[in-house]
Formats: C-alpha cells, structure tokens, sequence
C-alpha cells in the first residue's frame, strides 16, 4: 500500500483528506505543521507528499527546500486560489505539481495516481543514451558525463519524453497530459518553470547550444546533440 503523508495545520481539512485517500486505497499519515512533517520524512518511508504552502512558523516553501536537500520524493503543493507566485516559486523548488485549495479530494486523488502512475511506468521504459547524457528510467536518474543530475519526477517525465522524440516538437499541451498527467491550463506556466530548471540543471552543452530548444507557438524539442532548434 502507497504511503502518503499530508502537511497542513488544516486539521479538519487533513482529516477529510486523509478519509477519502485511505478509503481509496492509500495508507495516510499526517503532521499538522513543517517541522513535524519533516521529522515524518525522515523517520518513514513515504511515497508522495501533500504539502500546504501557508502555514505558522515553518511554511510549506522551507519545509519543500529541506526536502529537496536529500530526497526527490514527490511533492504536490496545496496553495490558495490565485496564489500564483507561491505555484510559480513551488516549481521553481522541485514541486511535481500543485492544485488550489479548496481542492475536492477526488482530483487531488487523481493527481496523486498519475504522479505514481508516471514513476510505475518508468520501471518497464527503456535507457536512453544522448551523447554524454544517461537517462534510466528504471530508478529516474539522470547523469551527464557520469555525473549524477538530481531532477524532480516531473522534470524527469517530461526529459524523458522530449528525449524519447529527440528532433521532434512537443507541444506544452502535449507535455503537460504526457509528462505531468494532467490538461494544460489557460495560464499554466508548470511546463515552462519545469523546462528553465532542467536547463539550469544539465548546463549549455558546446558551441552554446542547449539540450531543450522552445520553438515559439509550437512548443518544445530535445535537440542536443542532434542540432536545430532555436
């Protein structure tokens, strides 16, 4: 059974949440604020994470640091409607996906199986080589000139899935059902945020080029060491 582990002082709110997922077939536990939920991390071995962004002392932004320090455990963030700068620095910090509360437990549900569902799959995908760029599905790690590349699940899903069509153009519509598992918003700048920080990550290969190109109206290509793009 999956182990999920809920982090909001929301304690009425936590008990919903954790009902329906236990009654979903997710084994829950939950912390009601940062520091305790850190201290669960570390003690047990959890499988995603449900983190609230605002809350007292410790808010959801530092406990999502501190995690991404030493674990790559997936992480969706609770964030107020309208919170848009909070979704955009969740992402920024490693967050695999984030939903507006309040949120119905059933797609919050639904978001959690597909961020597992991704890392499921991966086990059965196959290795991809690009010059020096490894990438292993088996346990989604990426290494560039053996050197190990510490991405996020989603980062990771969505480099997997250019890469698979090195050369290709992916639409971000395409990348976020693919990759993230979920329709692309109106103004959903995930794709995006995700992209700029798998840059940031690999580097700029020879000659300034880059490993992911945005071909403008269209989407995005893997195109290192391949060349076009722009």
């Amino acid at each position: 059974m999956l182990h999920i582990l809920l982090i909001d002082d929301d304690v009425q709110l936590t008990a919903l949440l954790a009902e329906y997922l236990q009654k979903d077939g997710f084994n829950v536990s939950s912390a009601n604020n940062g520091a305790a939920g850190l201290e669960c991390c570390q003690k047990q071995a959890v499988d995603l994470v449900i983190l609230d962004v605002m809350m007292p002392q410790l808010d959801g932004i530092s406990v999502l640091k501190q995690l991404r320090r030493d674990s790559n455990i997936p992480v969706i963030m609770l964030t107020a409607r309208g919170e848009d700068l909070d979704k955009v620095i969740g992402l920024e910090l490693g967050a695999d996906d984030y939903i507006a509360k309040p949120c119905l437990p059933r797609e919050l549900s639904a978001r959690i199986k597909a961020i597992l569902r991704r890392v499921q799959q991966s086990r059965n995908q196959t290795e991809l080589q690009l010059g020096a760029l490894c990438i292993k599905p088996v346990n989604r790690s990426v290494s560039l000139q053996q050197h190990n590349i510490e991405l996020t699940g989603a980062e990771f899903s969505i480099l997997y899935l250019l890469a698979q069509h090195a050369g290709h153009v992916i639409s971000k519509a395409e990348l976020s059902q693919q990759a993230l598992g979920k329709p692309l918003g109106s103004y959903d700048r995930s794709i995006d945020v995700h992209i700029s920080h798998i840059r940031q990550k690999l580097g700029k290969p020879p000659a300034g080029q880059q490993w992911v190109t945005s071909v403008r109206g269209k989407g995005y290509q893997f195109t290192y060491p391949f060349g076009g793009g722009a």
